[in-house]
């Protein structure tokens, strides 16, 4: 059944007609939106999926900001702004959330995505000063609610805000997980171990160096991702079309900007250029390799994690993670690394997305790059998933995770890491010498230095 259909049933298949450039358009007749998501609707029946809450509540927010600078400079009445700020409050609020739902896959720039909020806005907004949905008696979509703006510079800035509303909630996460592994360890510091290269035996290491060491890589790698945050504050919003600011009162750009701020309680700045702005995606793919990267060092840490939990007898078995789940359909009380396992998987979507917005950022031509719903939708993805994911593997994994001490031991014993450390002592050839001795003979490199004594 069709997303189009579905919402045509909604309404109980009752139409107004509204009149736009191609014609005439049916609209369902309780509609809030108008004719240019009806078209959108009936073209753009792809994936089912639709823009972020995030999102919503950051175009709201930039529909919002816009009425109020555009009433303080004088270019919006008193009563239409009144009413806009009203509708926009209440589309924030999510009230219209259930007619906000165009597909990710549509035109380029987001200008339906644009029209739909700009037509929810002023639907309520007329509905609010006494008139009817559809005709815009009192307010227009276009030129009172979207007025000095343009889709080419709402929708990276929505984007952006979004991104950084979202970004409070991923950091403050990725330090609560930092300190998971910290306490790691401290718990295990004392506890002494095989380290490997190659996977091979190599020198000695404690466990709790391990994992101090995995929390300084999540803290290197949240170091970038606050850097890539910071360049997201500079808005191009006020550059229009191409960002000349065609259309736009003189100081409209710092009057949204510092409407914005207050609104979100960010630091928001104009852009130095707000015509790079509509054609160059870098701030995005930088924050996207931000994630990406943050990506890869977890997924790094997780693969660690399954191979020191291999067991229960067969394996590696140094350590042994929170029992969260059965871990097959036929093999009775097998135990499976599930939220490792978990957290890869969304390791690899999350670089997935970031290839998609490496590859969307190479596009548009000239003054617009058209690819900005692609941008918006993965990156907010990836966001939330890392969010959610590392959440759950601090919870149901991190934390309960215990020390196998008799078998780190057993295996630090039968081990021979410690022979690089008598290299300064005996040199690296007689070192190599007594090593495959012990190889050889079953026997510890002490027991093979003992023997060797007695001779």
């Amino acid at each position: 059944m069709s997303l189009v259909f579905l919402i045509f049933q909604r309404h109980m298949t009752k139409y107004r007609t509204e009149k736009d450039a191609l014609g005439e358009v049916s609209v369902p007749k309780d509609a809030y939106f108008g004719s240019f998501t009806s078209r959108a609707l009936d073209n753009f029946q792809i994936s089912d999926m639709s823009a972020p809450e995030e999102f919503c509540t950051a175009l709201g927010y930039v529909k919002l900001a816009a009425a109020r600078a555009n009433k303080k400079l004088g270019e919006l009445g008193a009563k239409e702004a009144k009413a806009i700020d009203k509708a926009a409050l209440e589309f924030i609020d999510g009230k219209f959330d259930s007619e906000f739902m165009l597909d990710v896959f549509q035109a380029g720039a987001g200008t339906s995505y644009n029209m739909n909020a700009n037509e929810i806005i002023a639907n309520r907004a007329n509905e609010i000063l006494g008139g009817k949905k559809g005709e815009y008696e009192y307010v227009h979509p276009n030129n009172h609610v979207n007025m000095a703006q343009s889709s080419n510079d709402v929708i990276p800035t929505a984007t952006r805000i979004a991104l950084v509303m979202m970004s409070k909630w991923l950091t403050a996460e990725l330090e609560d997980f930092i300190k998971s592994l910290e306490a790691k360890g401290r718990e295990f510091k004392s506890i002494q171990k095989v380290g490997r290269t190659h996977l091979q035996d190599a020198v000695p290491i404690t466990l709790g160096q391990e994992f101090t060491a995995y929390a300084q890589a999540i803290k290197n790698s949240l170091e970038s991702l606050k850097e890539a945050i910071s360049a997201l504050k500079q808005l191009g919003i006020g550059g229009t079309a191409i960002g000349t600011g065609v259309n736009t009162h003189p100081k409209f750009k710092d009057t949204i900007i510092a409407e914005l701020s207050e609104l979100t309680g960010e630091k928001f700045s104009k852009a130095p250029n707000s015509i790079t702005t509509t054609h160059s995606m870098q701030v995005f793919s930088r924050y996207s390799a931000s994630l990406r990267n943050l990506a890869i060092e977890i997924h790094r840490i997780m693969g660690d994690i399954r191979l020191m939990n291999a067991g229960p007898r067969a394996g590696v078995r140094e350590i042994k993670l929170p029992k969260v789940q059965p871990g097959s359909s036929i093999m009775p009380a097998k135990l499976n690394p599930s939220i490792p396992e978990c957290m890869s998987m969304i390791c690899g979507q999350v670089i997935g997305a970031d290839s998609v917005v490496v590859f969307a950022a190479q596009g548009g031509q000239f003054e617009l790059n058209w690819y900005t719903p692609l941008i918006m939708f993965n990156m907010t993805m990836a966001v939330r998933i890392l969010e959610n994911g590392l959440r759950m593997t601090r919870e149901k994994c991190i934390d309960g995770i215990e020390a196998c001490e008799a078998e780190i031991k057993g295996s630090f014993d039968r081990s021979l890491c410690t022979a690089t450390e008598l290299v300064p002592k005996l040199g690296y050839h007689e070192v190599t010498r007594l090593v495959k001795e012990a190889m050889k003979s079953g026997k510890g490199l002490r027991e093979v230095m003992d023997d060797e004594d007695r001779v």
